[in-house]
């Protein structure tokens, strides 16, 4: 007996390659959303074992129409065919409406294993189908193809499964918190909270109070109990990012606590218990933090069981057009046409520069551009960069190219550093592992304020 699938449409443009791609003896029911206004009595009365979703292009009209699939009543399984570029709200609303989705363009055999398997329609085969989704789901979230990017993430899924702690390392900027996130939502604990805590915005007399909370009583203004965030991610999952600005006092509680996940809240007369992973990350050394003797080298090795490196953009090159076009169509306002693009300049421009700020960095670049461009197409002095080889109208020497990029990236590193420190020469110095005059001079050289900054 021939399976019968259902063809839910909103784009015209890919369904006759998706038919040539179904297997030849199903019996199929086209609808076009555009055209059919009783698209769902059609689907009803035709009884379909599986439904297959093509939504349009446009991003509002695809939320529209999986914001009113449940409304539909449909009892087959759905399987949505998406674009690649499609950005995180939508995959999540497909996520909670279809039971599975593919990229377009899909291979032959992908597509004819996922519909074999929706069909199957056995509890274990559904299981399967929804573990893999979720798993699609939050990688997609990670975005590049640079094979330096892809070596890393594709340990996230084997990283998740375990319960051990998690050290994840890189420069600012890089994406350690989504991949914390991803880690987090691939578990069996993403049901349960997942709680950031930025360790370096903690003032070093709350810092234990913040992570582990305190009762009644147990200071001057503690007029009620406060739970900590330790507390709060019960069950789920803390992620403790730049681990390495706690002080060594609220190091060897913390070191405690990931010994038996027990802690005592300030002015409690016994000791608590949570059910937590923990997950941690830096964007220093952490090697030399424990060798200048800034880090416990016990809370190292206790933190660094699994260990996930991400790459700087400037090593993976190939993902910097890539991320550039999504963060442009993320921020592009609904229904805005014609709709802003980046030139060809201008994406030189971005292929140029060294990204000391990394992805970060990138998506404030783009945010600027989109504000500051009036025309549809985004030209290089849209996005603010130092003058680069990308703005020259003459081809360089590699020579002076190499000098000009790496000028831009001592100055933008130098005035992040007093950004981070309001200013403060010495902490900065100590923060780039720099003498504190050669750091002074380095201030000099680029004519900085360090009051402006």
């Amino acid at each position: 007996m021939s399976n019968r699938l259902a063809i839910i449409a909103d784009d015209l443009h890919t369904e006759p390659s998706l038919t040539c791609l179904l297997p030849a003896q199903a019996e199929l029911c086209h609808c076009q959303l555009r055209s059919d206004s009783s698209a769902p009595e059609k689907i009803r009365e035709f009884k379909p074992d599986l439904v297959i979703l093509l939504p349009a292009a446009d991003r509002s009209r695809a939320l529209a129409m999986f914001q009113s699939l449940p409304e539909w009543d449909l009892a087959a399984p759905a399987l949505a065919v998406l674009a690649p570029d499609s950005d995180p709200e939508l995959l999540q609303r497909v996520a909670d409406t279809a039971d599975d989705f593919i990229f377009w363009p899909p291979r032959k055999d992908e597509l004819q294993g996922r519909i074999g398997r929706l069909l199957g329609k056995s509890p274990r085969d559904l299981d399967m189908v929804r573990e893999q989704l979720t798993q699609e789901l939050s990688l997609a979230q990670l975005v590049g193809r640079d094979p330096a990017f892809l070596k890393v993430i594709r340990h996230i899924p084997l990283l998740a499964k375990s319960d051990a702690p998690v050290l994840l390392l890189g420069e600012t900027g890089t994406g350690k918190e989504s991949c914390a996130r991803a880690i987090h939502h691939l578990s069996p604990r993403n049901s349960r909270p997942f709680i950031p805590v930025d360790c370096g915005a903690l003032p070093e007399h709350l810092a234990e109070n913040e992570l582990f909370g305190h009762v009644r009583g147990a200071f001057t203004g503690a007029l009620a109990e406060q739970k900590g965030l330790a507390a709060m991610a019960e069950g789920g999952t803390l992620f403790l990012d730049e681990v390495d600005s706690l002080s060594l006092t609220v190091q060897a509680k913390l070191l405690r606590f990931l010994e038996d996940h027990t802690y005592r809240a300030l002015g409690a007369d016994r000791f608590s218990h949570v059910n937590v992973r923990v997950l941690a990350a830096t964007n220093h050394d952490f090697e030399t933090c424990v060798r200048e003797k800034r880090f416990r080298q016990d809370l190292y090795f206790r933190l660094n069981v699994l260990q996930l490196r991400l790459p700087a953009l400037r090593e993976r090159r190939q993902d910097i057009a890539l991320l550039a076009g999504h963060f442009v169509e993320s921020l592009r306002r609904p229904g805005e046409t014609p709709p802003k693009r980046l030139s060809a300049s201008a994406q030189r421009s971005l292929d140029h520069y060294p990204w000391p700020g990394n992805v970060r960095e990138l998506f404030n670049v783009v945010q600027r551009a989109m504000v500051l461009a009036t025309d549809p197409q985004i030209l290089p002095h849209h996005l603010g960069l130092p003058d680069c080889a990308g703005d020259s109208p003459a081809p360089v020497s590699f020579r002076e190219g190499k000098a000009k990029a790496l000028a831009a990236y001592e100055r933008l590193y130098i005035e992040e550093m007093l950004r981070k420190y309001q200013g403060n020469i010495t902490r900065a110095a100590r923060e780039a592992r720099q003498d504190r005059r050669a750091f002074g001079r380095l201030v000099k050289k680029h004519a900085l304020d360090r009051r402006a900054v």
